[in-house]
């Protein structure tokens, strides 16, 4: 039986296309006859070489298609608005708090005079103590999912989302991130997780919803993509990546590059002790009214009470 002119009907036979596709042509390409031409990597498609891809010289080739690839996925699936919720990787759910500390102890027992063991078991303590903001993120989560409405089922060529179609992103980590990530899919809900390649520490949790994890080489894009569909901050007790994020946001937000949103400071107590924003206003480099670009909440009932109708009204103008 003679087969198609792939070429004249297109890809999945689609009519009036002339050129083959580029999918068309790299499939072809493999079969080539082997020769010392066609094995060598000048003869790859540009688009299809791994090598020439990673040259110097293409890395504004690279920032598009780090932009343009999770731009056009969650486009594909209608995600318009998100939560995008921050954190440190550091803070272990509940039920691992107490492990943690226990380890640190006996390693700061066996080495009494090892002030790094003594500074690694009050470490361990204070962030066994933070352990509540990981059930407070996830209870929050799964508000922001719907967990009253229709629940979305992951793998749904069209999933429901909840009430308000809100989706939740993360950093796709552990910590903070897994437990936005699992509060999500507690109630059936997807979520986002916008991953980083790293030495250490980062890789997806398994709560992500599969065809909505990405990775990312630069931080640049990575912090685009937060704030590209943002209609609400939620920011948990973090490290440098943390302080990271949610500066940028304050900034963004205080010189009218993004619109007013709500930023949500979990643990007042914590933030006013790493972070003296009034001292910033005394020295002049802040206005006064900057301070009101974000607010504090201790609990996930408190951040809905903010957001509800933050997303409502998101809703409404969709």
């Amino acid at each position: 039986m003679a087969q198609p002119d792939r070429r004249r009907t297109g890809r999945q036979g689609e009519p009036g296309r002339i050129l083959p596709s580029a999918e068309e042509d790299s499939l072809h390409a493999h079969l080539d006859p082997e020769t010392p031409q066609t094995s060598s990597p000048a003869y790859r498609l540009g688009f299809a070489d791994p090598e020439f891809l990673l040259r110097d010289e293409l890395r504004s080739a690279r920032l598009q298609l780090e932009y343009l690839k999770p731009e056009i996925l969650q486009r594909d699936r209608g995600i318009s608005a998100t939560v995008v919720m921050f954190g440190s990787a550091r803070i272990p759910a509940p039920a691992d708090a107490a492990a943690l500390v226990e380890n640190a102890r006996r390693a700061a027992a066996l080495n009494p005079d090892d002030p790094r063991a003594a500074q690694k078991e009050r470490a361990a303590r204070a962030l066994a103590e933070k352990s509540r903001f990981y059930e407070e993120a996830r209870r929050l989560a799964q508000m922001i999912s719907g967990s009253l409405a229709g629940q979305a089922k992951t793998g749904d060529a069209k999933p429901v989302r909840g009430p308000y179609r809100v989706v939740v992103v993360t950093g796709g980590g552990p910590g903070v991130m897994e437990a936005a990530n699992r509060g999500a899919c507690d109630v059936g809900a997807e979520s986002v997780g916008l991953n980083i390649v790293l030495p250490f520490e980062q890789r997806p949790n398994e709560y992500i919803t599969p065809y909505l994890c990405f990775n990312f080489h630069y931080f640049a894009l990575r912090k685009l993509h937060f704030m590209m569909r943002a209609v609400a901050l939620v920011v948990f007790p973090g490290g440098y990546g943390t302080l990271d994020e949610l500066f940028e946001v304050l900034c963004l937000i205080q010189t009218h590059k993004v619109k007013s949103m709500p930023v949500l400071l979990f643990g007042r107590e914590y933030w006013e002790r790493i972070i003296d924003f009034p001292a910033l206003v005394d020295e002049g480099v802040i206005a006064p009214e900057d301070l009101d670009i974000f607010s504090y909440v201790e609990t996930a009932e408190e951040a809905w009470t903010t957001l509800e109708p933050v997303l409502r009204a998101a809703a409404r103008r969709r």
